[in-house]
C-alpha cells in the first residue's frame, strides 16, 4: 500500500507539473526526477493501468518539451554569445 500512495504521489505531482508555464516547469521536472526516480527503479511505480497510462503519457510530453526548451536555450545562449562579441569589439 506504501508503495502504491508512494507511485500516486509521484502521478499526481508530475500533472501539476504538466501544468506549469515553461520557466518555471523545467527546473520543476528535473526536482521532480530526483525525488521519485534517482534512488528508486522506476519498476518500482506501482499505478492501475490507466494511471501508468497517464504516467507514459507525460513522460513522453516531457521529454520532448525538455527537449524543446533545451533547444530555445542554446539558442538564447548562442544569441546573448554573440551579443557579448559585439559589443568586445
Amino acid at each position: 500500500m506504501e508503495r502504491r500512495d508512494w507511485s500516486l504521489e509521484a502521478l499526481e505531482e508530475f500533472q501539476y507539473l504538466d501544468s506549469l508555464d515553461d520557466e518555471q516547469k523545467a527546473p520543476a521536472l528535473a526536482k521532480w526526477v530526483s525525488k521519485y526516480l534517482s534512488d528508486k527503479d522506476i519498476s518500482k511505480i506501482d499505478l492501475p493501468k490507466d494511471k501508468l497510462l497517464q504516467l507514459e503519457e507525460l513522460f513522453f510530453k516531457n521529454i520532448n518539451f525538455l527537449k524543446s526548451f533545451r533547444d530555445k536555450q542554446r539558442e538564447e545562449l548562442s544569441k546573448l554569445r554573440d551579443l557579448k562579441k559585439f559589443l568586445q569589439n
